[in-house]
């Protein structure tokens, strides 16, 4: 195996169990790995602290195991095992009634650099890093091997893979063949999930616990659920007795996918009417429909993936709130959310509370919301928290 020795004193990162080597700590490379290539990292005196996938770019290693031990098919069925065995003990496998869950989440699962979601029968998954690109195969039969539930996996990782990488990933099926019908059960409530052509794996898995926590709050209320997706605010919604729902995207294709999750759960429910349209766009004529809600929620895509962006991303953040504090009824509760990794708990929370004091309404805080249990953070790696969210009370 091609050994990675460091520069002296940056192995401390690794002693503390964080998963990357960044390529400025990298001192020497003995041979040449090819991207994706398996890797021991060494420290200076060359004391083994690591194996991982090398990669070209600042985050050189993705470490997949802090021990020397064969990283083989029977290492990877391991991770899937343990993975599994997680998401069971959660109760998050319960037939008839929730079989949508997260059974891979990167670094949070020790397998930096892989996503894996269960729909049902059918496994999806994302690779970010060539590293899980080359065992793909192995990794989906561990899969099936190991849950018992998939038949399934169909791989999605053309656009999740780095664009310079010498590689051509094709999205399809490793395993089984697409089902009849794409959809999932999450806390009894049916969802049709385009994993061939959706965004990420089809489904945002990782709000399945704060739709829950809106549920509680809609009853008799009007609701906003704006960048509406697929619509599982607003079903969530609807089936907590909210007076009237209606859901905003700027996407033609998501409000027809709202509109039939709406209809597999609630037919012909007069409660509910959908809007093809920018977010700001439909704030900002509100008060020419004479329309006033006291339930919004904002849940926006990540306005940064990197960090050039930071500063344009809170500015969005808080321009988008203002307008939710601007309309909102009072009494109204407004649930909002950042998905940017990059982002900060502090950055999120000081954009919405600038946003708050700018329309001069008096709000609390009810809730702070994060991921779900079967998106855990490693506690070794904090940047693995990347959902933010906040539930307020605005008088």
């Amino acid at each position: 195996m091609i050994s990675i020795q460091l520069k002296p004193k940056k192995e401390e990162s690794l002693q503390r169990f964080h998963p990357w080597v960044f390529s400025g700590a990298i001192q020497r490379i003995e041979g040449k790995p090819a991207e994706g290539d398996l890797v021991e990292v060494l420290d200076n005196n060359r004391n083994f602290l690591a194996i991982g996938h090398y990669q070209i770019g600042s985050i050189a290693v993705r470490v997949v195991s802090f021990e020397n031990i064969p990283v083989d098919n029977d290492f990877w069925n391991r991770k899937i095992q343990q993975a599994y065995s997680l998401r069971k003990s959660l109760g998050l496998v319960v037939p008839h009634q929730n079989n949508t869950y997260r059974l891979v989440h990167g670094e949070g699962d020790s397998l930096p650099g892989l996503i894996v979601d269960v729909y049902d029968d059918t496994a999806v998954m994302q690779a970010h890093s060539v590293g899980m690109h080359e065992i793909r195969q192995a990794l989906a039969e561990a899969i099936v091997k190991n849950v018992p539930e998939v038949r399934n996996v169909y791989y999605k990782s053309e656009t999740t893979l780095p664009f310079n990488a010498p590689i051509t990933p094709e999205d399809g099926y490793l395993i089984g063949k697409e089902t009849a019908d794409l959809s999932a059960l999450e806390n009894g409530l049916t969802f049709h999930v385009d994993w061939l052509r959706g965004q990420k794996t089809g489904f945002f898995v990782d709000q399945r616990e704060n739709r829950a926590l809106l549920e509680r709050y809609s009853s008799g209320r009007s609701v906003l659920n704006m960048f509406c997706y697929t619509g599982g605010f607003s079903v969530y919604a609807l089936r907590g007795g909210a007076g009237l729902v209606h859901s905003v995207d700027s996407s033609t294709k998501a409000v027809e996918l709202t509109d039939k999750n709406v209809q597999a759960n609630f037919p012909n429910d007069t409660r509910h009417k959908s809007f093809d349209e920018d977010a700001f766009k439909y704030l900002n004529s509100l008060h020419l429909r004479d329309q006033q809600y006291d339930l919004i929620i904002l849940d926006p895509p990540a306005f940064a993936k990197h960090r050039e962006a930071i500063r344009n991303a809170l500015k969005g953040y808080k321009r988008l709130n203002a307008k939710a504090f601007e309309q909102i009824a009072p009494g109204g509760i407004l649930f909002t959310f950042s998905c940017s990794q990059v982002i900060t708990k502090e950055q999120f929370r000081l954009a919405v509370f600038s946003a708050a004091a700018e329309s001069k309404r008096n709000v609390r805080i009810l809730h702070q919301l994060s991921q779900p249990a079967d998106h855990p953070i490693n506690i070794y790696h904090p940047e693995g928290e990347y959902l933010k969210g906040l539930v307020l009370w605005v008088e």
